[in-house]
């Protein structure tokens, strides 16, 4: 059981601002815990609430004072009693672009976990919350951070939300929050790590970077889970044949799932699927009109055997199976869709000659328990008492997301962690894989590792451990373990 106190933090502005311009402060709730873990109880401080983002304001070389720009929630977990120079702390964000960080919060990391079931095992609403005697806060103090127009942050009044929807401006206000508390709470000696899910990998490699080469932050260690760092890899129209080439042993993973390989192991299907995308199959897409009758035939009997597609669709669609489409393919004759966050999922389709599916039913599985469980516990645990909307998702975000910096060209950032990793020599990074992963899936993210820019003697830090789940791989009982025990001995070893 969870052991709770409550005192809340008065708000009081920063001293170094002039009064006139200072309209907003933080508002932080602290509470205190303990939590019963395998390796004794664990006695913390959470504070959670909205900081102000800070930003310095020069005029004609004039410096004119710091002006708020927006207030950014966050949850901090800290161990009571702890040396702050030896004491890691972890700071943790999803993806999206627009995700708010309660799924790492509530999922994989945190002190509290969502009880909801799993696929096939779905529990009704209203779902439950327990704790998470796997937490990583037995190894590592944890800030959750929801960048702006996520979960509770939002721009001041006058200030415009979308100045933080892009690449660069998402990386320079998340770094200036961890920059601030890190100041405030006197963490600059502890060691460090990042951990993003999703386009949070996308985040972490650009913030690795920045936060080395701008603040001078060195990092010991990326935390990145479900990775996407070169976005072509999922780009079925203008980079379409080497997708469809990343996506095969996925598609090969997720027939396993449903059947589709009996008297196989799963290693066994995925390793034939990496080599024949490697080699044969990205040799028949790239021919074209060229390829031969009997090169073809040969082409779509293998990758209709190893997909669970029809020889007559993979020939209809000139071997090309786009991710979407496959998503509502595979089980047609069922009448049901498989899931693109997590293919072990299933749902009803709505229509039997759809193109593709209407809904993600793995994502239908999971937003209603992981909202519900979050803003249970921010209110009834935490104390905080805000009862403004919570985005789980921003709206709009990812719909107007600038990608500026990569016009014309897919978003990109194998180059920025491998410049971190030579920068920093000491920088490790553990990536986590899940198999039936749809929306980055586990051979593409394998290809974008192989291809960072580092000499062989840095390819020790890299460490790579795979799930028989999919992109939220601790929704998966049996993954969440032992995820939560690689992650900490991650943590452990790198600090």
């Amino acid at each position: 059981m969870t052991e709770t106190q409550r005192s809340d933090d008065s708000p009081k502005p920063d001293s170094t601002e002039p009064a006139k311009e200072v309209h907003v402060a933080d508002e932080l709730v602290t509470t205190h815990h303990t939590l019963a873990t395998p390796d004794g109880e664990l006695v913390y401080t959470a504070r959670s609430g909205r900081v102000v983002l800070w930003e310095e304001q020069v005029e004609d070389h004039v410096y004119r004072g710091r002006k708020a720009r927006a207030q950014v929630a966050l949850t901090a977990y800290t161990l009571d009693g702890a040396d702050p120079r030896e004491r890691p702390v972890t700071f943790a964000f999803n993806g999206g672009p627009g995700s708010a960080s309660v799924w790492l919060h509530m999922g994989a990391l945190g002190p509290k976990r969502v009880i909801m079931g799993d696929a096939g095992e779905l529990l009704p609403p209203p779902y439950g919350v327990e704790d998470n005697p796997e937490s990583l806060l037995a190894v590592s103090d944890l800030v959750f951070i929801d960048p702006v127009s996520t979960g509770r942050s939002r721009p001041v009044e006058g200030r415009k939300a979308k100045d933080f929807h892009g690449f660069t401006a998402d990386i320079e206000s998340v770094a200036e929050i961890i920059r601030q508390w890190t100041t405030t709470e006197g963490r600059w000696l502890s060691p460090k790590f990042l951990a993003g899910e999703s386009y949070g990998t996308t985040r972490a490699a650009g913030l690795a970077q920045h936060l080395q080469e701008e603040l001078g932050m060195y990092l010991n260690g990326l935390l990145l889970i479900s990775s996407v760092l070169d976005f072509s890899t999922a780009n079925f129209e203008r980079s379409g044949d080497r997708a469809h080439a990343m996506y095969l042993p996925f598609y090969a993973a997720t027939a396993w799932r449903h059947g589709f390989h009996e008297g196989r192991s799963l290693e066994e299907v995925v390793d034939e699927a990496r080599d024949y995308a490697a080699r044969d199959y990205a040799y028949a897409l790239t021919r074209g009109a060229r390829l031969t009758a009997e090169e073809r035939s040969e082409a779509v009997a293998t990758v209709a055997r190893l997909t669970g597609l029809s020889e007559d669709y993979v020939s209809r669609a000139d071997l090309r199976i786009e991710h979407w489409r496959y998503f509502g393919e595979l089980l047609r004759d069922q009448g049901l869709t498989v899931g693109r966050l997590d293919s072990r999922f299933t749902g009803p389709a709505a229509s039997g000659i759809a193109e593709h599916m209407d809904a993600d039913p793995s994502m239908d599985a999971i937003l209603g328990p992981y909202s519900a469980a979050y803003q249970h516990y921010l209110h009834h645990d935490l104390g905080v008492r805000d009862t403004g909307p919570y985005h789980v998702f921003g709206k709009g975000v990812i719909e107007h997301w600038s990608y500026k910096e990569f016009e014309n060209a897919p978003v990109y950032v194998i180059d920025r962690l491998s410049r971190a990793m030579r920068q920093n020599p000491h920088l490790a990074v553990h990536l986590a894989y899940g198999w039936f992963d749809g929306a980055t899936p586990f051979s593409a993210a394998e290809d974008s590792v192989a291809h960072l820019q580092i000499p062989e003697s840095l390819r020790s830090n890299l460490e790579h451990r795979y799930y028989e789940a999919g992109h939220m791989m601790y929704v998966h009982e049996a993954s969440r373990v032992a995820q939560s025990a690689d992650l900490a001995d991650f943590v452990r070893r790198r600090s």
